[in-house]
């Protein structure tokens, strides 16, 4: 299984979501690959914000060493899924796909915690800790769900 988590600008959610998901692969024995990227080239190649770093730290994952990079076309060819962040970042990820196929492959990464809502992932960029915090936690319960529908076979 090969999984893409997208947002903006690839320093604040993405980011966090590669690595609670990674780290949930580990724990539970699954093999795949765990990446993220932007939609916008903003930050490329810079490290996540360091309040990203701190929030995953305070749960035990390690960041750090990830760098940020703009989505790609071949992403859609490279990816099993494309989990994005929110409805900007969905659409911006619809406006380059190239059929019907790269379409069906992007889903909001929250429909998978909360089935059929379209709920955003709030960009905590501009806000304090708290912001990130929450953004954690929601990233963790959706990243839950995620390993459990892969764990039965059921998440494509």
């Amino acid at each position: 299984m090969k999984i893409l988590m997208v947002c903006l600008g690839n320093i604040c959610r993405s980011p966090l979501a590669e690595g609670i998901l990674k780290e949930k692969f580990k724990q539970n024995g699954i093999k795949g690959t765990v990446d993220s990227a932007g939609t916008a080239a903003y930050h490329a190649g810079e490290k996540p914000d360091p309040r990203s770093i701190e929030v995953a730290r305070k749960y035990g994952i390690d960041i750090k060493s990830q760098t940020a990079r703009k989505f790609r076309i071949e992403d859609f060819d490279n990816f099993d899924k494309i989990f994005v962040m929110d409805g900007e970042n969905f659409d911006n990820i619809k406006l380059v796909a190239r059929n019907n196929n790269d379409i069906q492959k992007v889903d909001l990464i929250l429909n998978q915690a909360f089935p059929d809502k379209n709920l955003h992932v709030p960009d905590p960029y501009y806000g304090g800790k708290d912001g990130f915090e929450n953004v954690y936690n929601m990233l963790d319960n959706a990243c839950d769900v995620i390993v459990e529908k892969i764990k039965n076979n059921n998440l494509l």
